[in-house]
């Protein structure tokens, strides 16, 4: 049994890869954006001319992360191998991901989704069928940059960083190989 922490900007490949991980491992995906996407729809419903709910997208942020750990801890519970499909911006993801695999007694491993040319996401998120709560474009390179270039990577676990540049069926076999090392 293993939890697996994603890592990688939004169009680097994380998504593509957990879903193929999930299919060869048996591994359950918990994705960042079904559930983020599914609160801020699920907020837009409720929008009517009488009532207007507003919610702050750090909040539903905060929220959907919540569940989801939620559901990380249900699933490593059952003995069942969970894929955490997400941008691991903040230290707190990677001490949490830590602590529920000591307390499941699940391997930890990360793998970040490496992708370094904006032009290349860019197109990734154009061309994509996007989910409310996913960036369409690469509007400055700055801003994302500074959004989203700080994964935070843990230091007692060794960490896989893949070229997510490359076809999926060039590095799969590599990450699967590093799942199944204790």
């Amino acid at each position: 049994m293993f939890f697996l922490q994603m890592s990688g900007v939004p169009g680097s490949g994380k998504s593509t890869l957990a879903k193929a991980l999930a299919k060869k491992t048996n591994a359950i995906v918990v994705d960042h954006d079904i559930v983020k996407s599914a609160m801020l729809n699920s907020v837009q419903s409720l929008e009517t001319d009488a009532e207007t709910v507003k919610l702050d997208n750090r909040l539903v942020g905060k929220i959907s992360y919540d569940i989801e750990w939620a559901l990380v801890d249900f699933y490593l519970a059952q003995g069942l191998s969970v894929i955490l499909d997400s941008p691991c911006l903040y230290t707190v993801m990677v001490e949490k991901g830590t602590r529920l695999s000591q307390k499941h007694g699940a391997a930890y491993k990360y793998v970040e989704c490496v992708l370094a040319d904006l032009d290349q996401i860019d197109q990734r998120l154009r061309t994509r069928e996007a989910m409310v709560s996913q960036n369409r474009q690469v509007n400055s390179p700055e801003a994302f940059t500074s959004a989203f270039g700080n994964s935070q990577r843990p230091s007692e676990h060794p960490c896989l960083l893949i070229d997510s540049s490359r076809p999926l069926e060039t590095y799969l076999e590599e990450v699967i190989t590093y799942l199944s090392q204790s």
